[in-house]
């Protein structure tokens, strides 16, 4: 009974592990294994390694250090059994030193933080930018790559023959796994944010699945784009950070216990992290003073607007949709004139909304849009034509992927008369 209790210990250890830490222990033993595939099959061995281990001498105390020298090790032996233990091997070996010392203190424009160097690796001005996304949602963040082709809205094949090609780049052109130069951070910056608001928005509301969201995302994001703003404080770097603080202010009231959707004008707004918001309009000011800001500080100023008021229908519409107009003028898109849409109907009513809504559905790039056709049933609910309301959910319905936000559409259609 006393070793079945110590394997339950071990197997829900290291199911915590594995969804808190693997992505980082993979990025270390790419760095220092330097191929991809290999580290892979390390990091499996190295878990399938503690399950057994673990019950015979315990949990150490740095478990990721453990499983990273151990994954390290594994892979050794795999290419001494291989015959393929050459030069590079013995470099890798040469570190060990290094596994301890995980965290050291960064030296010059160096930052000890393996996640963040795979992210600047994956976006490399070598590899097609619209392999670098992919790649890094893939390989830092642990998506699968169904999870990676739904959130581009394309084939899975397609896309697992882009993350093939990506690490096929890094491999031939044997791109290094460092955070760049501060002279060579510029030119990668723009991917580099594009990755980390991908990695948030994912957390933030899941692409698919069960779950709406998923805070070890979120929250990495978050923690990447403190690195980045540390090691570079670009305004839009700053301004990135401010949009994903202000969004996770809001995380706590955007479900019910049951896990089930709130909208943003029925949340309890006493459930919104005060010091979240805080930080955020202050980073905000920072960029905006900087008088060199972009999308990611307009986006943070809205969602600002949002956090500054306690009530949902106090909300300063008018604000918004000129801030929406802002980031239009620097950012045409199809969702963010949706999302401006919205904004209208709320300021000037329901049927103004729609039918600019019905003028960017006409361009064909939201057909399949599910958060298109959900707005206008919102609208058209609004106003009392629930038969076109109807229609609109069930297209939505249709279209959505994430079990909460279905489950919400289905509530919103039984309520219909």
């Amino acid at each position: 009974m006393f070793f079945e209790g110590k394997a339950c210990e071990v197997r829900l250890a290291l199911e915590q592990i594995y969804r808190d830490e693997s992505r980082r222990i993979f990025a270390s033993l790419l760095r220092l294994l330097r191929d991809f595939d290999l580290a892979d099959e390390a990091l499996q061995e190295a878990f399938a390694a503690a399950t057994t281990d673990w019950e015979k001498t315990g949990i150490p105390s740095n478990p990721r250090a453990w499983l990273i020298s151990t994954g390290r090790f594994k892979a050794i032996d795999a290419m001494r059994r291989q015959q393929r233990f050459d030069r590079a091997a013995g470099r890798i070996a040469h570190r060990s030193d290094q596994v301890a010392d995980w965290n050291a203190n960064r030296a010059d424009e160096e930052i000890e933080d393996d996640r963040l160097r795979l992210i600047f690796t994956c976006c490399h001005p070598a590899i097609d930018p619209k392999i670098q996304v992919a790649l890094t949602l893939r390989e830092v963040c642990g998506l699968e790559t169904e999870q990676v082709a739904s959130a581009f809205l394309t084939s899975t094949a397609t896309m697992a023959q882009r993350i093939v090609r990506g690490k096929a780049k890094i491999r031939e052109a044997k791109i290094p796994i460092v955070v760049p130069h501060a002279s060579e951070i510029q030119e990668r910056l723009e991917s580099v944010l594009a990755v980390i608001y991908l990695i948030y928005n994912e957390g933030y509301a899941a692409s698919s699945g069960d779950l709406l969201t998923r805070a070890d995302l979120s929250s990495e994001a978050i923690r990447l784009a403190r690195l980045l703003v540390e090691l570079m404080p670009d305004p839009e770097a700053i301004g990135l950070l401010a949009l994903m603080l202000l969004h996770d202010s809001r995380r706590n009231a955007r479900t019910t216990n049951e896990g089930d959707l709130i909208l943003l004008e029925d949340q309890d707004r006493s459930l919104w992290d005060s010091n979240k918001i805080d930080e955020g309009k202050k980073l905000i000011e920072r960029s905006f003073q900087s008088r060199q800001f972009g999308i990611y500080t307009i986006q943070a100023a809205i969602a600002a607007v949002h956090a500054s008021t306690t009530v949902a229908k106090e909300t300063d519409w008018e604000e918004i949709v000129g801030l929406y107009g802002a980031l239009l003028a620097i950012n045409p898109s199809p969702v963010i004139e949706l999302n401006q849409a919205v904004a209208i109907a709320m300021r000037d009513g329901p049927e103004t909304g729609i039918a600019r809504i019905d003028e960017i559905m006409a361009g064909g790039e939201l057909a399949d849009y599910h958060l298109a056709h959900a707005s206008k049933a919102d609208l058209f609910r609004r106003i009392g034509r629930h038969r076109e309301a109807r229609e609109s959910y069930h297209r939505a319905l249709e279209l959505a992927k994430q079990e909460p936000e279905r489950r919400f559409l289905m509530e919103r259609l039984s309520q219909l008369p």
